[in-house]
């Protein structure tokens, strides 16, 4: 007989699946006795009977998935086996399918790609979830997570399995949303529904359809000049959207082919990571700002392009000190230039800016001169105050340039101005009186006096000559007494001098310089004659011819002292040589007289006798020159009676002339104006001391 039971899968062991001992007409008691036994096909037990009861129960629990996979039916067939008499029964036990799993994807997590620039309606196949059970437990449907630009699509194959599809519904952009994130839920159709989900991860492939950006575009970097080299000057801020070799940058200096970038010489640029630095020294002066273009390119195929623009602003340091120039001197200059003459023009600069490069011109406050600002960096150099050759002959200008930068900078010029002279000062003599002495009866030429005068002033301005003026102070004039060597001023004389004619002449000097025009200055020498005993002593009482005697009567009885006359006798020469003294010639005998050595008396010295006869006398008149001169008269003294003599009116002296009274005169005013200017002068050295 043929038997056929079902169990669903998800019964429980001891589950009755069907009564063999009805279906199979035969008694329960009787199944023992027949000794009923299962034997399973495939060697696995999965049944056992119940013979008291006379019922097939499950001796396991089932698993259809596990016995017969994906088969739309899953059968089991068993033989029982009865002796007495023996008997083979098959039994065919269908196993029902449970809706006990789930559906699940190959794989937990599934990774798509897709280009950004796909077209709407790519589709991208998905793998088919698995469902052990079958029929209606089997999947039943897909859904998918909701998206912008993505949609679920089922196709049903031949066999019927249901292949779900991702349908690209709107356009991607790698840039924006580079990955997208879905679910897929796969959906049986049991009771109660099982689902099973995986993860769907689309990576949207890059296409290189952005280009390298610059952020910002324009930029601007302030910079010191002369920052060492290699300094950073800026790291470029480049983005690419793309990715891979699509998003890789490389920089370059955009440059013309016909005008280089200067800034290619003083920058360097890495041409991967965009940063830019130094590589010379940079000079605000040279250049106080550089344009640098750069181009950023990427790997794509084919490659796009970006570019940037970067201003380097340079800031100045004071690093340049100021420079002046003189761009004129006037020198020499004119003692007599008025106040503001300009003396020299100056000019100033400094290639620094702002404060670095404002200078500011100085020179020393003690020179007499001011600095004027002409216009922008030109000045002018000219006269504050009165120059004075005299006093400087030239100045040592030094004009120091100080900018305005910190630190400050400073150079400084020095140059020599020289002061022309002006005749604007007089010779000047030593003193304006002087007094020389010469000897009279000098030979002519003999040198006087040398007289010394000076002038402050410089060239033909100090060229000096003297001469002698005629003042007609003198009956003669001057100039034939004394003449002056113009260049020296040494007085000579030009014939011989006589004391006893003149005794002092004022000799007037005039000393001019050869300026234009020529200024002079006088002073008078006093020129004193010295006497010479070159006068003998003259007799002039008594007067008596040469090789005469005088004779004097005297009376016989005359006693001791009586005055028997007196010599008179002048001397034309003065002082010492005209000191007379008087003495009586040795004789061979005594006489009784004697003469007075100063007064020229004679008078008798001893009483006379009565006898004697006349005496003859020689009296010596002389003076205390030297040598010494001398004179002589013979007196012949006779005694007489009852002479007597009035001596008082028989002695005739000469009476001095007016013209002695005026030489006198003259004399002692010009002792007295000697005195006098020696006072003076004493006076003004004593002050200056």
């Amino acid at each position: 007989a043929q038997l056929h039971y079902s169990v669903p899968e998800d019964r429980e062991p001891g589950f009755s699946v069907g009564d063999l001992a009805k279906d199979l007409g035969v008694e329960v008691r009787s199944l023992a006795t027949r000794n009923l036994r299962l034997v399973s096909e495939g060697g696995q037990r999965h049944f056992r009977v119940d013979l008291a009861a006379g019922v097939l129960l499950l001796d396991s629990r089932l698993d259809r998935e596990a016995l017969c996979g994906q088969s739309p039916t899953c059968s089991l067939h068993l033989q029982l086996v009865m002796e007495n008499p023996l008997q083979l029964h098959r039994v065919e036990v269908d196993v029902l399918d449970v809706n006990d799993n789930a559906p699940q994807f190959p794989k937990p997590e599934v990774v798509l790609e897709i280009t950004e620039v796909a077209n709407p309606g790519t589709r991208l196949p998905l793998e088919v979830a698995e469902d052990p059970d079958m029929g209606s437990n089997s999947i039943s449907t897909y859904e998918l997570s909701p998206s912008k630009h993505f949609a679920l699509s089922i196709n049903v194959r031949g066999d019927g399995v249901k292949m779900p599809e991702i349908v690209l519904e709107k356009a991607l952009d790698r840039e924006k949303v580079p990955v997208h994130h879905l679910t897929l839920t796969a959906l049986d159709g049991g009771n109660p529904v099982r689902s099973g989900t995986a993860k769907v991860t689309i990576h949207v492939l890059d296409a290189n359809d952005n280009p390298p950006v610059c952020d910002p575009p324009i930029s601007k970097v302030l910079l010191e000049e002369n920052v060492p080299v290699g300094t950073l000057v800026t790291k470029l801020n480049v983005t690419d959207l793309d990715e891979g070799p699509n998003g890789d940058v490389e920089y370059s200096f955009k440059t013309s082919n016909n005008a280089p970038g200067k800034f290619t010489k003083l920058f360097s640029l890495d041409a991967q990571t965009g940063e830019i630095r130094t590589k010379a020294p940079l000079d605000y002066e040279e250049s106080s700002a550089y344009e640098i273009a750069v181009r950023a390119r990427d790997k794509g195929s084919p490659a796009m392009e970006g570019h940037c623009h970067l201003r380097v602003e340079l800031i100045d340091i004071n690093d340049n000190s100021p420079e002046i120039v003189l761009t004129s001197v006037s020198s020499p200059v004119q003692e007599d230039a008025t106040p503001g003459t300009v003396i020299a023009l100056i000019g100033v600069k400094d290639s620094d800016s702002g404060d670095n490069g404002q200078v500011r011109l100085q020179i020393a406050k003690e020179l007499p001169f001011k600095l004027v600002s002409s216009f922008k960096e030109h000045f002018s150099l000219v006269t504050s105050g009165p120059l004075d050759r005299e006093k400087a002959s030239g100045y040592n200008i030094t004009v120091r340039a100080v900018d305005s930068g910190t630190p400050q900078r400073a150079t400084q010029k020095s140059f020599y101005l020289r002061i022309a002279d002006v005749n604007d000062n007089a010779p000047n003599f030593s003193s304006p009186f002087d007094t020389a002495h010469i000897q009279e009866n000098s030979l002519p030429g003999t040198s006087v006096f040398s007289v010394s005068a000076s002038d402050p002033d410089e060239g033909s301005n100090a060229k000096l000559s003297y001469s002698i003026l005629d003042n007609g102070m003198q009956d003669v004039p001057i100039s034939t007494y004394f003449r002056i060597d113009q260049d020296n001023g040494t007085i000579y004389t030009v014939r011989a001098l006589d004391y006893e004619q003149d005794k002092v002449f004022q000799v007037p000097v005039e000393v001019k310089d050869a300026g234009s025009p020529a200024l002079s200055s006088t002073a008078v020498v006093h020129v004193f004659v010295l006497d010479e005993n070159d006068n003998a002593p003259n007799i002039v009482y008594p007067s008596v011819p040469k090789g005469s005697a005088f004779h004097q009567a005297i009376p016989a009885l005359a006693e001791p002292g009586y005055l028997v006359t007196k010599i008179v006798a002048v001397d034309a020469d003065s002082g010492h040589n005209a000191w007379l003294s008087y003495q009586l010639q040795e004789s061979a005998e005594a006489l009784p007289f004697q003469v007075e050595h100063r007064s020229g008396e004679i008078r008798v010295a001893q009483a006379l006798r009565e006898s004697e006869d006349s005496h003859r006398l020689v009296v010596l008149v002389r003076d205390n020159g030297t040598p010494s001169l001398s004179a002589s008269v013979v007196i012949v003294i006779s005694p007489e009676e009852n002479s007597v003599q009035d001596f008082s009116k028989s002695l005739d002296l000469p009476q001095s002339s007016p013209e002695d009274t005026n030489l006198t005169l003259y004399l002692i005013i010009s002792l007295v104006s000697i005195s006098l200017v020696s006072c003076v002068m004493f006076a003004l050295a004593a002050a200056r001391c």
